[in-house]
């Protein structure tokens, strides 16, 4: 056994490892492979993620609920999973982006049998076991990636098991049923959402509330790291008990799923876009803000999951680097008849990376901002968020809060308003 720092690197050996396995998709292709993890059967939808590291925060990031996830990067496992009692100094799990693994089941090229790294606590086919998700292994992930890409995301059917797997009938009849098979429609809100409110960060700070999606730890410590308190409510909050929390802005957090189905959020949406309240949306949260101020979603072809992914600014036409996850997308053409423009196209197709309302101070982005995994390149969208707020609240000498738009001009009714504080402040001098 290694050391590090006098601290022995534990050196970890695969357990759940050796089943029979195979992926079939709804165009009747089949993989044969090597199972490990869990073993069972279940049906979601294929899609793929092209990241070299960050397995741990990929596999446990809300977003990919209901999917059956391919790594293409063809080596995984051999750092292990650490503990999720490592925190941050945010004190959230400092490796994981959510309490469990979200994804369906998983599908790699080959897993390493030994894991070895300072942190790591158990192999990954133990933590897929554990929390009860398969996997499978031995799969020519380039050549399924390719028929991903080509076809679209597909419906598919993994089977692990000790012994006899699913034949195509019965993984047919599976990948059919609305239980068990669909994606689009379905609403995974309520899986991965927070029923009940919950708090981070210094209680006397002041709170941004976030609207719980399927939000990751990122996302919450970074609105803790530009000095706020967090409170986190489930997705279907409506707008009446978000302002009871007296909060300085909204943030609306990443998810999973078709946005439109999402019709408690748009509606919140509607209200805080209505009484421009400061509000930043990630990657699901950018599609309910353009669906609430009118503009209209789709679904892309095989969606954005990486850590590389291209993106221009059309403020200044700089290029950032960027993590996403999302199969969906805005369109582009219907932000014209909206009071939302175009913030960040992606590079590689053309399709919308974040907007901007010309009037209010709200701002969305359709990829990580939070990264985790992939690249800080994109960590001002927060601080610009923070930046909004401050210009938004500015306090009279009563201390009470006074509305500034943003980007750069102040609605008619808000420049009223101060127009009248400004005169009863002189009639009273």
């Amino acid at each position: 056994m290694a050391s590090r720092g006098g601290q022995k690197i534990p050196t970890l050996q695969s357990s759940y490892l050796g089943y029979n396995a195979r992926l079939m998709l709804e165009d009747n292709s089949l993989f044969q492979g090597i199972g490990f993890g869990y073993p069972c059967d279940l049906a979601g939808e294929v899609v793929f993620n092209t990241g070299m590291v960050g397995y741990t925060e990929a596999l446990s990031d809300p977003s990919y609920r209901g999917q059956i996830l391919c790594m293409t990067y063809p080596l995984i496992g051999n750092y292990g999973v650490p503990s999720k009692e490592i925190k941050d100094e945010y004190g959230l799990p400092k490796y994981f982006e959510s309490e469990n693994i979200q994804v369906k089941g998983l599908i790699i090229y080959e897993l390493s049998d030994v894991a070895s790294h300072w942190s790591c606590i158990k192999t990954i086919d133990q933590w897929l076991y554990d929390e009860e998700v398969p996997g499978i292994c031995g799969v020519d992930t380039r050549e399924l990636t390719k028929k991903l890409r080509v076809n679209g995301s597909m419906r598919g059917v993994l089977s692990v098991s000790k012994d006899d797997v699913l034949d195509k009938a019965k993984a047919s009849k599976m990948m059919k049923s609305r239980r068990y098979g669909t994606y689009e429609g379905w609403n995974f809100l309520s899986e991965v959402s927070v029923t009940e409110p919950r708090e981070y960060g210094d209680k006397n700070r002041d709170c941004i509330v976030l609207l719980d999606t399927g939000t990751k730890y990122s996302i919450i410590r970074n609105i803790i790291r530009i000095g706020y308190r967090v409170v986190c409510l489930p997705w279907n909050t409506g707008y009446q008990k978000i302002k009871a929390y007296k909060p300085k802005g909204v943030v609306i957090s990443n998810g999973p799923g078709d946005p439109k189905v999402c019709k408690s959020t748009i509606e919140t949406a509607v209200q805080l876009i209505d009484t421009a309240t400061p509000t930043l949306g990630i990657c699901l949260g950018n599609q309910i803000l353009a669906l609430a101020g009118g503009a209209d979603t789709y679904k892309l072809k095989f969606g954005h999951r990486g850590q590389n992914k291209p993106c221009i600014s059309l403020r200044n036409n700089h290029a950032f680097i960027t993590s996403q996850n999302h199969g969906y997308g805005i369109d582009a053409k219907s932000l014209d008849k909206t009071d939302f423009e175009t913030w960040f196209l992606n590079a590689d197709d053309n399709t919308v990376e974040g907007i901007q309302h010309k009037t209010k101070p709200i701002i969305a982005v359709q990829f990580h901002p939070e990264a985790s995994p992939g690249p800080y390149d994109c960590m001002f969208v927060f601080d610009e968020f923070k930046a909004i707020i401050d210009k938004y609240y500015e306090s009279n000498d009563s201390n009470e809060d006074k509305l500034v738009s943003n980007p750069s001009s102040i609605s008619s009714s808000v420049q009223k308003n101060l127009n009248r504080k400004k005169r009863r402040k002189i009639a009273k001098t």
